[in-house]
């Protein structure tokens, strides 16, 4: 005879109790829902009772919150009423000892620049500027315009491309259909006029296509406005390969950002955004913004600054990084390389000894120098001792405190040079002499 299963939940008087209740009851009891054994606990406070949030979540909401608020102002261009921003100081004038708003002075050795942004404005000493003038290209090209610059790329571009399909199709290459003609010349009215919003889905295909530079020249990117450019930076770094990335760097945002400060002595906001996007690709954004600059011979002191403060704020991998310090230092020099190598040294990277090796040889060519140096030079140099004097070799520290009698500075010489003396070498450490060649 099968065992009788007991009811869940009935206890163990349930069987003693069993015979006392009719059947009828009991199929009563079978149908009803029974209660579980958990409890909920509800809130017994009284309704009137506030409840408070805690104090560290209450700081993130509302730092959240003002954030977002920021960001609608901005988009819609309803941006309150800000505090007059301190200028940025570029040269050794004196600061108010009790003030504590100044922005620090690049003529001071180990300025910083961690809270230049693009739209502040950038006020540059005199004397920084001449010095930096020296160094200049005296011969610079004649700057053409932005659309200029894309006319002769795409022209150089369809020219080869056209030669190669005549060798190998016989026929040149075709030219646009004039509906897309059309429809890209709507696209540019579009962004000459646009604020925020979405893009048309015509300009956000361009990356995707074949002859892209020859579609982009239809949008007129001379005639974007800063916040279509910024647009327009996000897509091409997000969809077009480093090589191409750099291209468009190079023939179109470089140039709109060197006008836009020349302009206005500052950069726009979105701009700078568009710079700082950039860096997604960072081995573009060296090759096609920061060298070229340098290479021109023409970067100015306003523009070196507002850009390497791009450098400080971001996270650069460390190859790109040292990549382009090798390439400052062996570039023939002007002013604004110490700025960009003074900032790229405080990232503090594991540099490796090449590199190291290229920066003791850049500072040791100027042991001929009869220009007067500017303090920027002097400041990248003490960098280069407080940062890595333990990983330079004895013979260079040497030659380092020798280019110190030659060309001097009255407070920084000395702090370079103690920096140097009170550390040890690379060479000495490993236990084996290591041989630099100092040419």
């Amino acid at each position: 005879m099968p065992k009788v299963k007991r009811s869940k939940g009935g206890g163990g008087s349930e069987k003693s109790g069993a015979a006392a209740v009719s059947l009828a009851d009991q199929i009563m009891q079978g149908d009803t829902i029974r209660g579980r054994g958990r409890v909920k606990t509800r809130d017994t406070r009284p309704e009137n009772e506030d409840t408070y949030v805690d104090e560290r979540l209450s700081r993130k909401i509302l730092l959240q919150a003002r954030i977002q608020q920021e960001e609608l102002q901005t988009e819609y261009g309803l941006a309150p009423e800000k505090k007059k921003t301190p200028a940025t100081v570029l040269g050794p004038d004196s600061q108010d000892a009790d003030s504590d708003e100044e922005w620090p002075s690049l003529g001071a050795a180990g300025a910083a620049d961690d809270d230049v942004e693009g739209d502040t404005d950038v006020v540059v000493d005199p004397e920084d500027e001449k010095a930096m003038e020296m160094f200049m290209n005296k011969n610079p090209p004649m700057r053409r315009t932005l659309a200029d610059i894309i006319m002769e790329k795409i022209t150089e571009k369809q020219t080869e491309v056209g030669t190669v399909m005549s060798e190998v199709t016989g026929c040149p290459m075709p030219e646009l259909d004039p509906r897309v003609t059309e429809v890209y010349k709507g696209v540019s009215k579009v962004l000459s006029r646009y604020r925020s919003g979405k893009l048309p889905k015509a300009f956000k295909i361009i990356p995707a296509l074949a002859n892209w530079e020859q579609v982009l020249y239809l949008t007129e990117p001379e005639a974007w406005t800063a916040a279509a450019m910024y647009q327009a930076t996000r897509i091409f770094s997000s969809n077009l390969k480093e090589r191409m990335a750099q291209r468009f760097y190079n023939l179109v945002l470089l140039p709109r950002v060197r006008d836009d400060i020349a302009e206005y002595k500052r950069l726009n906001f979105h701009l700078y955004s568009a710079l700082k996007k950039a860096l997604f690709k960072p081995g573009a954004w060296f090759k096609g913004i920061l060298i070229p600059m340098c290479e021109s011979g023409t970067c100015t002191l306003r523009e070196a600054i507002i850009i390497g403060s791009i450098l400080t704020k971001c996270s650069i991998p460390v190859l790109h990084s040292s990549a382009a310090m090798l390439k400052l230092a062996e570039m023939e020099y002007n002013g604004a390389n110490s700025i960009f190598l003074r900032l790229l040294l405080d990232k503090k990277y594991a540099l490796p000894f090449r590199v190291l090796d290229a920066l003791v040889a850049h500072f040791l060519s100027f042991r001929s120098e009869k220009r007067v140096l500017p303090v920027l030079w002097h400041q990248s140099l003490l960098t280069l001792a407080q940062r890595y004097k333990a990983d330079l070799a004895s013979e260079q520290k040497e030659a380092l405190l020798e280019l110190l009698k030659i060309q001097t500075h009255p407070q920084i010489s000395a702090e370079i040079r103690r920096e140097l003396q009170n550390s040890g070498s690379r060479d000495i450490e490993v236990g084996m002499p290591v041989t630099v060649d100092m040419d």
